[in-house]
């Protein structure tokens, strides 16, 4: 059995390896197995792709793009980035249902291969018939000439003269008989007179291009092993080297060695160097391979042979085919120029070469992450590449409709007419788009194209070439918005606006205020305008909002001023409000005031910043925010009354001197106000906005104390005191009688602002006129607002300070005083936390916690003090009393303005301090003690007088103070000795008056031990005169009244004190116990002596009182009012 396709001839040897497996029977018409079938199949493999290779694609693929949005999405939006991913996961979750779907159908992929192979089968067969067909018809057309024999003119002659064949047919000695072979030496030879050849032919006849001048006809030099080194030899190749700087190196060679013979091309190597990203470089070999060189070679040999006469056929044409066309023939008088020929088409084809080569880099870019903004195109005959840039995406239209891309870069092939020598050379023409980001540019900026805009052969960088078309682009639209920017009064200021160069690209720096500088850039790959903030810390919190901003100017770019001017003004309050929460101070940025109030700010007026006065809820410290400046004003507002919304009023409006006020935060601002070379070297102005931290500090201390200031005057006013001011000329200046300083105590409730406010001078003869020691006081006394800004200062606020100077200078005394004194130079003393006292200039500083009301605490104050300054100076000055009565142990022990304490008489003390000088008219607290003895460390003993201090509080009160202390030192001294007497006799002795003790006591055997039914009063008179009295009689009743008054005492024995028994003889025994030591005089129900013989005479009144009554030990009474 003949199966189809093979090739049945007569023999009989040939044997089909699918008849040798099948069973030898007779018949052999049995089927053979179906795999030897299918192996006689042809492997059909066309428009076939491995599912391996169609998944490794995909998979690169997606990673690629991955890769891509890496690098892409920081640079994008939030609203970007999430739109992005969603389009990445939609279209490739397309992707992978496809590649889902494929792998699928590949289950039945080996069916469809065999269907495949068994089409492709039955096709090589049809083709096989078809070719038996017209072998047969060709066979039969060329038997007719096949008939007759060629005539042998040769042949013939040897067989008519030899009678035999002497040789063979030359067309069979060419085709069977091989040539001889040629020797290297014979080689060399040819080659070396070849190459003599055309370097006659170089210089004596051809025609050579001047780019083509630099040519060689060199000899090769190669390398033979020896045993021990290597020996150079020289060797030919026929060739001529051409090299064209920038374009190509190629090598031709003769045909031959006729005049007529022609050049052949053998090689061309493109001298180019592919820059930037070098993926793909494999794809442009610099020695074209293959395909290309086969079309290179043919492509040149036709330009090279163009006039050359067409080689005879080594047989006759065939009559049926068309002939074939005579090649063009030069006219006369012309010289043909094979090698301008081939430079034209060699520079054509290298200008194009490296054209493709800009094409596939720039597509290579487009996937790189420029796909969505750069559109790159080639024309029809591939000689102009056009890329458009910071392509748009279609949007509505809009009142402002920007242009649909930034910009094309084309690139060209420019071909120079000539006769004979074309030139040709890629030309870069950029064209910017009209009205990119809202900006006309100038012609010049139009036209002139970047330095260095050209294609170099030697960097093929289509990135580097966009990129500098963008970058000249950028700066030419930042140079039109810095022009814009400075014809704007706000950033109209030398150094306000500048554009620089950072990072390979260019910003516009616009100087907002202070420190603070926005950078304002165009994305080179997007074109749209982001703003950022050059300092690490800002830009943290203000991310959100250039992004925002940012947003808003891609959309229209034409409000870039408008928007900068906005963020200047928002950065400006932003900064204040900074320093103003790092000092603790609470600010708003609006208050609830009628639109017509603000015209009181001015018209100028833009963003406002209200600082509120922790002291003074009621008045606000604002930053006035204007085009030029920033103004401070100080303002009072209160509340309108029945308004639904609680509106505001300014009741009051000023503005401040921030020279004036604050000369040294001017002088810190002015040396910070030289910024760092390359911005544009601001000047001064740009410092206008600089608002440091220390001035804000001072500014709000200012106006705190200002406040203070004007509450302290209306205090004045009210109480119908006259002030005026006084201006100091420096936080330095003296102490003086005015009191233009301050102790050095108050030096931390002192700030530099100070010398900014007036004191307020008032008279003392107007704020003391009702004082008790007015004239304890220097005419003059200053009050002045202090520590409204102090580390340490009370939380409340601001305080106020009255110094007032005394006439005499009261040194202070006491332990707590000396250690005070200690540990200060100057001799201030600080004795309490409210007063401060210089004792070497005898000031005293009144420091009142709060303003309101100050005065009123003053005067308080001064009472207090100068009470005790009289005290001080007045009543216990032992050198006034000591000649006059003899007080020599009266002594001063401790004095602070605040309590004086001294010794009265031997060892007893008191101690007097003030209180409430205004509300009660002026009250005293008097603390009796004892000093301690040589043998006690600590005061244990009682002093008696602290159970009358409510009656000798009451003689401290009566008259001039001057006069009603000696009168209390006289009888606190008097009644010493009064006391000494009671605290030997047994009875309990109950004060009645500052000179006056009751002794009640019982007789022994009483019935009514509950109630004294008899009493012995000591009463300390003038002249230091003592009286010891029966208390049931009166002093001030008549002879009469007395004897009436005692039958009815003794008829009702129960109302009133009894006389005492056995009373006249007590007094006599008294009267003769102190005869010869004193006065001593007896009278009827008593005796009266002086205080220094009451000790002597009391206890011997007693003793015999005591004998009269039956009294034996301590006698219980109980009080009662007489």
């Amino acid at each position: 059995m003949a199966l189809n396709g093979s090739n049945l001839t007569a023999s009989t040897s040939y044997s089909s390896p699918i008849l040798d497996v099948l069973d030898p029977t007779p018949s052999r018409f049995d089927d053979p197995p179906i795999e030897l079938l299918e192996a006689e199949l042809p492997v059909v493999d066309h428009d076939q792709v491995p599912l391996s290779v169609l998944v490794s694609r995909v998979v690169q693929a997606c990673y690629a793009e991955m890769t891509e949005m890496a690098e892409t999405l920081p640079s994008m939006s939030d609203s970007a980035r999430k739109r992005k991913l969603a389009d990445f996961v939609v279209a490739w979750k397309k992707q992978v249902v496809k590649l889902y779907a494929v792998t699928k159908w590949s289950r039945d992929a080996d069916i469809v291969q065999k269907c495949m192979n068994i089409t492709g089968f039955l096709m090589d067969q049809n083709r096989q018939f078809d070719d038996a067909i017209h072998g047969l018809t060709y066979a039969r057309d060329s038997l007719d000439g096949a008939r007759l024999r060629n005539h042998d003119l040769l042949t013939s002659l040897d067989v008519l003269t030899t009678g035999s064949y002497r040789r063979l047919p030359v067309i069979i000695k060419k085709s069977i008989v091989p040539p001889p072979r040629l020797t290297d030496q014979d080689v060399s030879k040819i080659l070396s007179d070849l190459e003599i050849l055309t370097r006659y032919r170089l210089r004596m006849t051809e025609i050579i291009p001047v780019e083509m001048s630099n040519y060689r006809i060199c000899k090769c030099c190669i390398f033979t092993f020896g045993l021990l080194s290597l020996t150079p030899r020289e060797t030919v190749d026929g060739r001529v080297w051409f090299t064209v700087h920038n374009l190509f190196e190629t090598s031709i060679c003769l045909r031959g060695g006729n005049q007529d013979d022609g050049w052949f091309f053998v090689h061309v190597e493109f001298l180019f160097t592919v820059g930037g990203d070098r993926t793909g470089l494999q794809e442009f070999p610099r020695k074209p391979t293959g395909v290309l060189k086969e079309h290179l070679a043919t492509e040149a040999d036709n330009r090279l042979g163009c006039y050359l006469p067409m080689p005879e056929p080594e047989q006759p044409p065939d009559p049926n085919l068309p002939p074939i066309p005579e090649r063009p023939k030069l006219p006369e008088d012309v010289v043909d120029a094979p090698l301008v020929r081939i430079y034209n088409f060699l520079q054509m084809m290298s200008r194009s070469y490296q054209l493709e080569i800009l094409w596939y880099q720039a597509e290579r870019l487009r996937s790189l992450g420029w796909g969505d903004f750069l559109k790159v195109e080639m024309s029809r005959d591939r000689k102009t590449l056009s890329v458009s840039y910071w392509i748009r995406p279609a949007r509505p239209p809009t009142r402002f409709q920007l242009p649909s891309f930034g910009g094309i870069l084309k690139i060209g092939l420019q071909t120079t007419p000539h006769p004979m020598l074309e030139g040709t050379r890629l030309n870069v023409v950029w064209e910017p788009a009209p009205l990119v980001l809202g900006i006309a540019l100038t012609v010049e900026s139009t036209m002139s194209a970047p330095d260095g805009l050209f294609v170099d052969a030697q960097d093929l960088d289509f990135e580097r070439l966009i990129r500098m078309v963008i970058e000249t682009h950028t700066r030419a639209l930042f140079r039109e918005f810095a022009l814009r920017l400075r014809h704007n009064p706000v950033f109209s200021l030398p150094g306000a606006v500048a554009v620089v160069e950072e990072a390979n690209s260019q910003a516009l720096h616009v100087h907002l205020c202070a420190d603070e500088i926005v950078v304002v850039t165009i994305e080179p790959r997007t074109g749209k305008i982001s703003l950022r903030d050059t300092g690490d810390l800002g830009a943290a919190g203000r991310g959100p909002r250039f992004l925002a901003i940012s947003e808003k100017l891609n959309e229209n770019p034409t409000v870039l001023l408008e928007a900068l001017t906005r963020l200047r003004r928002n950065t400006i309050v932003e900064l204040a409000e900074q320093k103003a929460n790092y000092l603790g101070l609470q600010t708003f940025r609006q208050r609830n005031f009628p639109r017509e109030e603000f015209i009181k700010f001015g018209p100028t007026v833009h963003s406002l910043l209200y600082i509120q006065l922790t002291p003074f809820p009621t008045h606000y410290l604002v930053l006035v925010v204007t085009d030029t400046d920033l103004r401070y004003a100080l303002i009072s507002v209160k509340f309108v009354p029945n308004s639904m919304y609680q509106s505001l009023v300014m009741e009051d409006i000023g503005w401040l001197d921030v020279e004036r006020i604050c000369a040294r935060g001017r002088e810190a601002r002015a040396q910070k106000s030289a910024r760092e070379p390359g911005f544009g070297g601001p000047g001064a102005d740009l410092s206008r906005f600089r608002l440091e931290t220390l001035v804000l500090r001072e500014l709000y201390t200012y106006c705190c104390a200002r406040v203070a200031h004007t509450k302290v005057e209306k205090q004045l006013k009210r109480l119908n005191i006259p002030y005026s001011h006084v201006h100091t000329p420096s936080p330095s200046a003296p102490i003086n009688a005015v009191g233009t300083s301050h102790p050095s105590t108050l030096g931390r409730l002192h700030s530099v602002p100070s010398h900014a406010i007036p004191a307020l001078l008032i008279h003392s003869s107007d704020v003391l006129c009702d004082s008790a020691a007015r004239d304890a006081a220097m005419p003059n006394i200053r009050v002045v607002p202090l520590a409204w800004w102090a580390p340490g200062a009370n939380a409340k606020g601001p305080k106020v300070v009255t110094c007032v100077k005394l006439r005499h200078v009261q040194q202070l005394v006491g332990r707590r005083i000396a250690v005070a004194t200690a540990s200060s130079s100057r001799g201030v003393l600080r004795p309490s936390r409210r007063i401060v006292y210089d004792a070497h200039e005898a000031v005293v500083c009144f420091l009142s916690d709060e303003v309101d009301g100050c005065m009123d605490e003053f005067r308080e104050e001064w009472e207090s003090v100068s009470k005790i300054v009289v005290i001080a100076r007045e009543g216990v000055n032992s050198r006034q009393y000591g000649e006059e009565k003899q007080w020599d142990d009266v002594r001063l022990l401790s004095f602070d303005l605040q309590t004086v304490e001294f010794t009265y008489a031997l060892d007893y003390t008191l101690s007097i301090s003030c209180k409430d000088q205004l509300l009660t008219g002026g009250s005293y607290n008097l603390h009796f003690g004892r000093l301690p003895s040589q043998d006690e460390a600590h005061n244990h003993r009682p002093n008696p007088h602290e159970e009358a201090e409510p009656f000798l509080h009451t003689v401290l009160r009566q008259g001039r103070l001057a006069d009603a202390l000696p009168a209390l030192v006289s009888v606190l001294r008097d009644t010493v000795p009064v006391l000494e007497v009671l605290a030997r006799i047994s009875a309990h002795a109950v004060p009645k008056a500052a000179g006056w003790w009751r002794v009640m006591f019982n007789p022994s055997g009483s019935a009514g031990r509950g109630v004294a039914r008899h009493a012995l009063d000591f009463r300390v008179l003038s002249g230091s005169r003592v009286a010891l009295l029966d208390a049931s009689e009166s002093l001030f009743r008549s002879a009469p009244q007395l004897q009436q008054e005692v039958q009815s005492r003794t008829q009702d024995a129960v109302v009133g004190f009894r006389p005492i028994p056995g009373l006249s003889r007590a007094i006599a025994d008294a009267v003769a116990a102190g005869r010869g030591r004193g006065t001593v005089a007896g009278v009827d129900i008593g005796i009266v002596c002086g205080a220094a013989d009451v000790v002597v005479v009391g206890e011997a009144l007693w003793a015999g009182i005591a004998r009269g009554s039956g009294l034996s030990g301590d006698v219980v009474v109980k009080m009662e009012d007489s």
